[in-house]
Parts: structure tokens; sequence; C-alpha cells
């Protein structure tokens, strides 16, 4: 455990929805904090107004609380906090580590365009370093031209700083020109934002992705220059696809709004996210989350990127899934299925909600084993409530068998289930064998096509429970219904 007093912040940028590489970085700060006793800060960076999107705060804020990411300071906005940053940035005009621009956006158009065609990178050439603008001045005429605040980087030299992961980074200063920290609209940059929370804050670890660390040498540069301490930066590692290229929704990768409509645990999520780019340190897979916390570490997060592999959280969520009661496992089922079937759910004239209510308790014991999704429940459940099974004919006969064997083999079902009183799964199995052997068939070749009449599938639960849970009545009209197909 580390011995200081841990804080730390999820500072996303409410532009758009929350990836997985932030919700990755979101749970990373979160375990942190609860593995040392310490704090979670959620501070929302909204100081880009013309990219600010309420609906995307708002998911965030959701996301965070359907992963039972609990916070507990914020959410602070950077949007509320404009004065101290603009007080700040003045600080360091005063201090000649900064100065103000008032180069034009034609000015940087055409610098640019002069760099390409002399092949040079394009970058800022330090021109307004000598314009001595002074505070008067931008005052009488910020609201007439833009002007910016830029960071006075130095002209030569190595800028280091410890990265908790990599160890020892450096960059050469000569590769980073002068950067803006308060723009013309008297919002700062991310780049002065972070630092002045951060430390206002007393933020102790920056656990944020890797794409960060080519921008930490400016952070670092303004932490010299107000002569604050550095926090100890933690730069995770990339999430790849599995054909290793930069992971998109092509990968299977949504946001984590998308994946609780899908079907989604989230204990599932946070398992599975926790391991891309930290290992436990043992060969531990599914772990709650108390088991997750304890374990967690920064010297356990690894250096080289992570893979997400779909199908691995797939089957991630299908243990969650069976690891529930019966009845907490119904609920979320119930909460799927009542949905309109129009919209993926059960609810029709037909199938009513009490209908519901009333069956799906007794039916989750029999899907519970196929759910990889609660979004799943839908298409597994189906046939116990309605009867149109679209059955094709050849489905109904395996193979080395002729239609009137078939035939023949679901009418003596039929027999059989009229002269039944008793009506259970060990029974039925009993009786429904015998039945085979009478009539000279496998079990097999007698159970398969009575599956398809019931279900209209090949894959469904044990057959006699699926028997009984569909009622002797419906079963016997399947059949029916079933040798019908077979006589087209």
């Amino acid at each position: 455990m580390v011995k200081e007093n841990v804080r730390v912040r999820f500072a996303p940028s409410p532009t758009g929805n929350l990836h997985i590489g932030g919700v990755r970085t979101a749970i990373f700060n979160w375990l942190f904090a609860k593995a040392n006793n310490g704090k979670f800060i959620l501070r929302i960076e909204d100081t880009d107004q013309n990219r600010y999107d309420e609906n995307s705060e708002e998911s965030i804020i959701s996301s965070l609380n359907w992963l039972n990411l609990d916070w507990d300071e914020g959410p602070i906005r950077q949007s509320e906090r404009k004065f101290i940053y603009g007080e700040i940035a003045k600080k360091l005009v005063d201090t000649g580590w900064a100065y103000y621009d008032d180069t034009s956006s034609e000015e940087l158009e055409e610098l640019r365009n002069q760099q390409i065609r002399e092949k040079k990178p394009p970058r800022y050439d330090n021109r307004g370093r000598y314009k001595e603008i002074s505070h008067e001045h931008y005052e009488a005429n910020k609201d007439k031209k833009p002007i910016v605040i830029r960071f006075k980087v130095p002209d030569g030299g190595i800028k280091p700083f410890i990265d908790e992961v990599r160890g020892k980074v450096e960059f050469d200063l000569k590769e980073i020109d002068d950067f803006v920290i308060l723009k013309s609209d008297g919002m700062p940059t991310y780049h002065l934002a972070h630092v002045v929370d951060d430390h206002e804050m007393k933020i102790t670890h920056v656990i944020r992705g890797e794409e960060w660390i080519s921008s930490t040498p400016r952070h670092v540069l303004i932490h010299d220059a107000l002569e604050w301490d550095y926090p100890k930066y933690v730069h995770v590692s990339l999430i790849l696809g599995k054909d290793k290229s930069k992971l998109s929704k092509r990968h299977g990768a949504e946001s984590a709004l998308d994946y609780k409509e899908k079907g989604y645990l989230p204990e599932a999520i946070l398992n599975f996210l926790a391991l891309l780019g930290w290992s436990p340190g043992d060969n531990s897979e599914i772990m709650d989350v108390k088991e997750i916390i304890n374990k967690f570490s920064i010297d356990r997060i690894l250096g080289h990127p992570a893979v997400f592999d779909p199908e691995k959280l797939e089957w991630m969520n299908g243990s969650y899934i069976r690891n529930l009661g019966d009845k907490e496992l119904s609920i979320k089922i119930l909460e799927e299925v009542k949905k309109p079937k129009s919209d993926g759910g059960l609810l029709s004239h037909t199938v009513t909600s009490e209908i519901l209510d009333k069956k799906i308790l007794e039916l989750t014991p029999l899907v519970r084993e196929r759910l990889k999704k609660i979004s799943d429940s839908s298409f597994l459940l189906d046939y116990f409530f309605y009867d149109n099974l679209n059955i094709e004919k050849e489905s109904l006969i395996p193979k080395k068998m002729e239609a009137e064997q078939i035939i023949n083999g679901l009418k003596s079902s039929i027999d059989l289930l009229n002269t039944l009183e008793k009506f259970d799964p060990e029974f039925l199995e009993e009786q429904f064998r015998n039945l085979a052997e009478k009539l000279e068939l496998k079990a097999g070749q007698l159970f398969f096509p009575i599956r398809i009449s019931l279900t209209g599938r090949k894959e469904s639960p044990p057959l006699f429970d699926t028997m009984c849970a569909i009622g002797k009545e419906n079963s016997i009209n399947r059949l029916y219904s079933a040798i019908s197909i077979l006589k087209t």
C-alpha cells in the first residue's frame, strides 16, 4: 500500500461518448484510490465550449454510476473555475514564463503553408515572444481581436520526468514550440487547466493513457514555472484490437452505455477492463471487485499494449451471469423481456407483463447456461411463449431417416403424452426412452425431431425440462403442427 494520502482524479472531456479507453482509465484510478484508502475525484474538463455536449456529460456520469465507480468529490467543472486559470496565466506572464500573442489565424495558416512548402514540420515559430504585449493592452483589445497567452518554452535542453510504468522519460525541448495556455475566449487549454486543478486538488497520481506522454514535458514545465511539485505520472498502455491495430468499433469496442444496452453486467465490464494493461500477479481472471482492489497496485500496470478481445468479454460476462442466483438473474431477465416484441422483448397483446412475471423465474434455470448477455434473453425464451416457430420441413428430418419414420415417431409421442398423468422431466425421459426402444429408434432419432417441433431450434435446454415448461397441451399441439409440416 502507498503510504501517502492518495488522491486521484478521472477527468473526461464531455465532447462525446465515454469510450473503452476512458472507462479503463476511470477504473484504474478508482481501483488505486480504493486500494489505498484514498480519494477518487470526478472532474469534468469542459473548457472547450465549442465542443461541449450536455448529453455527453450526462452519459459520462451515467456510465460511472452504472459501473458503480463512486466518487468522493465532484463533479467539478473547469468552466466554473475560469477566473482561477486566467489569474495563473497572468502570473506566468509577470514572471516571464508566458506572453500575450495576437498572431492571427491567417498568419498562422500562412506560416503552416510556408513550412509545408519548405518541407519543414509545421509548428509555431515563437514570433509572439518579441511583441511584448502588456496586460493593459490585452485588457483593452481582447474583445476586438483574438489574443492568447503562450507558455515560453526554454530554447534548449532536455526535460526529464519519471513515469511510474516506464521509468525515466526524456524530451528535447527544441522539439516543443511555445504552446497556448489561455485561449482568446479566456478559457484555458488542457495543458494549463489540468495542472492548476491537479495542484489545487492535491492530486498525488495522474493516471491516464499513454497518448499523453508526449504532452507531459509541457506539464512539468508549467509545474517548474509555478514552483509546484510534480504528481506521480502513470501512463497506462494503449488498448489494441485483436489485429493489433488501434481499437475501434470494428473490433467490437463500444461506449460503456452501449454495453449496458447490449446486456453486459457492470461487474463483468469492470473485471475485463481491469485486466487490460494490469496483471493481478497470478492467472486469476474471474475476480470480484474486492479481490481486484486487494491486488491492485501501480507496479503491476503493464508497459506493453493490451488487446481487446470481445469473445473473452462475452465469455467473462456469461460467467458472471451463471454466478447470479435464480431470483437475481430473473429480475435482470424480466427487465429485458418486458420490452415490446418490436423492440426485441417478448411483450405483446398475447404475452402480458403478468404472464412474464409468472413464468420467468421458473424458466431462468433453463436458459442461464446459454446466456452470454442479458440481451440474449428474449431470443432464448421466445418459444416458451410463442407458437409461430417457422420450422422448415428439412430441419425435422435427421440424416439417414425418412419423413414417414419421423411422422410415426411424433404420432406415437402424442399418443404417449395423452396417456400420461405425471408430467415431470425425469419421468418423461424414462417414458420417451422406452418409446424409442419400442419404435426401434435410437433415443436421439426420436428426441431430435421432438426438440425441433417444440422449439424450432437444434439447441435448447434439456428436452424434457423444456417440454414441462411449455406444458402438455402446447407440446401436443406443436407436435401436431410438425406432422402437418412433414406431410406437405
